[in-house]
């Protein structure tokens, strides 16, 4: 009787496995379609993408601030003349203006405006990469959970029929009933484990769908798997493309120039301004005439002689702007190496545990199968078979820590060494 409840309990929890296993109709999703679905739905995306609208529209702003403008009005009015009747008056203006000089400072800041369409485009292309590695790493996530759930229902499913075998030995009197429970105390253990590791893969999935914007009941088949790619670069080639090609670093730059240009807008505020402006008027009438016109032209100059240090002080700030900004990019650079070696030494780490975990398992399953069986014909020890099996289920579970890991870490790598990842179109 006892017997047939320990099988029950089996098949319910394979049963139980299966809701965490692709069935039915669900969605299939390789990891390319992940990520292009993530770039297509995260709000974040389009926010960034614009934010290149909104610096297009300011450098439109810039050029028309360094061109011509034109203005137009016209007024009417109707006046009583001392009781004896009606006046009425019309007047009308057009008038043109043009900034001849202004120290350079409408120049500064179409060049300005330009490095900040060029800048929104590498953040739209920043979060694009960004983007992309988290989903490669909750996808990975995914998928090591739900492995390791099965390395844990083996130990279960050994455990449970171990117990069985105990029993039996138990029933004819061979064993104590010390090894009974101790058999199903490590049985109970192993639950213990299959149930976390089924709440770790609710999580991981949770957290890939949060990342896609699916519904959180949205079933899902992921149906790409770890392949290993060896990865030829050196630490130093792939800190040398990373301070060549990351995005940040670029973004660095370019605000640097504009640092620069901003101090030469302030030290312009020395520098006379000169406009020129273009005028023509009449009145009581639609269009001018030769009896009824007036045109005008000038010139302005305007000169700040004496502002009490104010120019002074706007030139001292632009210039610590300009320091901050090249502390900034010194910085961001040493964190990007630093980032770098990082991650390339978790991926070679990874690497090396990828390829030894491998001959682990063979050994581990030839230790369990021996101390299994010498248990059986009454030479082992229980303590044999418990170790056994532990060391069969870490070298499982490493084997397979190992793959993702070197798959997460080779990601993390390319998005540091900033890398361009564009995402293809999605069929609507």
């Amino acid at each position: 009787m006892k017997k047939a409840k320990l099988i029950l309990g089996a098949w319910l929890l394979t049963g139980s496995l299966l809701g965490y296993m692709p069935i039915g109709s669900c969605m299939s999703l390789s990891l390319d379609e992940a990520v292009d679905m993530a770039i297509k739905n995260n709000p974040d995306v389009l926010i960034t993408q614009l934010g290149e609208e909104k610096a297009k529209a300011g450098l439109r702003q810039a050029r028309g601030q360094n061109s011509i403008s034109w203005t137009a009005g016209s007024t009417f009015g109707r006046s009583d003349n001392n009781n004896l009747g009606w006046n009425n008056s019309n007047n009308n203006k057009i008038s043109a203006s043009l900034p001849i000089y202004s120290g350079g400072v409408h120049q500064n800041n179409i060049k300005s405006s330009e490095l900040d369409v060029d800048i929104a485009k590498l953040q739209t292309e920043r979060k694009w990469e960004t983007t992309q590695l988290a989903v490669i790493q909750a996808y990975y996530d995914v998928l090591e959970a739900q492995k390791k759930i099965g390395v844990y229902q083996d130990t279960v499913n050994k455990y449970q029929q171990h117990l069985i075998n105990v029993e039996q030995l138990y029933s004819a009197g061979s064993k104590a009933k010390v090894e009974v429970l101790r058999s199903e105390v490590e049985l109970s253990n192993a639950r213990q484990d299959l149930i976390k590791g089924k709440n770790n893969y609710d999580n991981n999935l949770s957290t890939l769908r949060n990342l896609l914007y699916l519904a959180s009941q949205e079933p899902l088949e992921l149906t790409d798997d770890f392949v290993y790619i060896p990865f030829a670069g050196s630490i130093g080639d792939c800190v040398d493309f990373a301070l060549a090609n990351r995005k940040e670093l670029l973004i660095d730059s370019y605000q640097l120039q504009q640092k620069e240009l901003a101090v030469k807008n302030a030290k312009a505020g020395y520098l006379p301004t000169v406009d020129l402006s273009l005028g023509a008027g009449w009145n009581k009438q639609v269009l001018p005439d030769g009896d009824n016109h007036e045109y005008s032209a000038s010139i302005g100059v305007s000169w700040n002689i004496f502002d009490s240090g104010v120019t002074a002080g706007k030139v001292d700030a632009a210039n610590t702007e300009l320091k901050i900004a090249q502390a900034t990019l010194q910085k961001d650079k040493n964190d990007i190496d630093l980032s770098v070696r990082k991650n390339y030494n978790s991926m070679r780490e990874a690497e090396e545990r990828f390829n030894s975990t491998e001959t682990a398992i063979k050994q581990a399953e030839e230790d369990y199968f021996i101390a299994q069986e010498k248990y059986k014909a009454g030479e082992g020890i229980m303590l044999d078979i418990i170790d056994a099996q532990e060391a069969l289920s870490t070298a499982r579970q490493n084997y397979i820590s190992a793959q993702y890991d070197y798959a997460r870490y080779k990601a993390a790598l390319e998005a540091d060494m900033g890398g361009t990842n564009e995402p293809a179109p999605i069929d609507n």
